[in-house]
């Protein structure tokens, strides 16, 4: 997914984690600590999306979220502060941001805003096409509609959690992932399938992927490990 994002947060170990996620999540992040380097960083990059700490030092969210607009009025721009009122967050509006969320903020839900915002800011590009479908050797996956046509060109309807699988295992293509990402990932935290369960998704993939399933080309188990999807 070449998906990138500006991430300018003066707080190191908030900045860390945030960017710790979107990566997990499969976006490429660029950092800054203080909205003079955040406004440089943008005038050399092209970002799909930028989220900003309001209190930075040298130049605030708002300035940078303001000259960004001078040359930008597509890139959405989402807000991170401190601040609750409805005044700041009138203000965030009016300079330009597309939306604001308030610390401490719940990881689910601004990782649930930045793919809302980065869905917008692909909208009919090649970008979009490229979030929806995945084609390896001479398989076809969407990820909107839940189809797949395999290496014998038999159309699948996948199921949810097969399509969240296949999502995570592609976007960490040539990456173990472990059992726990999985979990984490595709049941949440509540439900704990058996490693049997996790197994039989693997071998449902190579049954439609594979023209070997035996010989697996794509669809890796890393013994005690986890999984690994290979697509050279």
């Amino acid at each position: 997914m070449d998906v990138r994002i500006l991430l300018a947060e003066d707080e190191e170990h908030l900045l860390e984690a945030i960017k710790l996620n979107l990566e997990m999540e499969g976006y490429e992040v660029v950092t800054a600590k203080d909205g003079n380097e955040a406004i440089k960083k943008f005038e050399k990059q092209r970002f799909n999306l930028a989220i900003l700490d309001v209190m930075m030092p040298e130049m605030n969210g708002t300035e940078v979220c303001q000259h960004i607009r001078i040359t930008d009025m597509e890139i959405p721009i989402l807000f991170l502060t401190a601040k609750d009122s409805s005044q700041d967050k009138v203000l965030g509006l009016k300079v330009g941001a597309d939306d604001y969320i308030t610390k401490p903020f719940n990881l689910e839900e601004l990782l649930l805003r930045v793919r809302v915002l980065v869905k917008h800011s692909l909208k009919g590009t090649k970008q979009e096409q490229d979030l929806k479908t995945y084609k390896f050797g001479s398989n076809t996956v969407n990820f909107v509609t839940y189809e797949a046509k395999g290496y014998d060109g038999v159309m699948h309807h996948l199921t949810k959690k097969e399509v969240m699988l296949l999502k995570l295992l592609i976007d960490r293509k040539d990456e173990v992932v472990s059992r726990n990402d999985i979990l984490q990932h595709v049941w949440g935290y509540d439900v704990y399938p058996s490693t049997r369960t996790i197994d039989n998704f693997i071998l449902a993939f190579r049954r439609y992927f594979e023209p070997d399933p035996k010989e697996p080309k794509y669809f890796q188990s890393i013994r005690s490990v986890g999984y690994k999807f290979e697509c050279n």
